[in-house]
């Protein structure tokens, strides 16, 4: 069965970069360009796999998403999809100068797989889903 993709940004020529690289390697994509739309594309789609911007329609919305994707509240929507493997792509630490990494567990940190920085290295990135999915 083909694995299925869900990219999550609001950099439009990102994404389709990304969806031709994913769409090369074999996988299903979807595409969403804010974190709102994310969400409703994910219960839609049911993605074996999400690579998520963190700054989109506000400074957090990247993490929003994936703190409504992770909740485990019963009357939850997105309860059948807690547990998809979430690969989060950032440039905040140019502006903010702070660095994101599994290494740290601080509890402001959402349940996720992967950061990587932006500028993106494509290889790095196709690797890291290869390796999550």
């Amino acid at each position: 069965m083909t694995k299925k993709i869900l990219i999550v940004d609001d950099d439009k020529d990102l994404v389709q970069s990304l969806e031709r690289v994913f769409k090369a390697q074999g996988y299903e994509v979807a595409v969403a360009y804010r974190a709102t739309e994310g969400l409703q594309q994910a219960l839609r789609v049911r993605p074996d796999l999400i690579v998520l911007d963190v700054t989109m329609e506000t400074d957090t919305a990247g993490f929003e998403f994936v703190y409504q994707l992770r909740s485990r509240r019963e009357d939850s929507r997105y309860r059948e999809l807690s547990e998809v493997p979430i690969i989060m792509l950032t440039a905040i630490h140019q502006v903010t100068h702070s660095r994101f990494s599994l290494d740290e567990r601080e509890s402001f940190l959402p349940r996720v797989q992967a950061f990587l920085t932006k500028p993106l290295r494509v290889d790095e990135l196709v690797r890291k889903v290869t390796e999550v999915i």
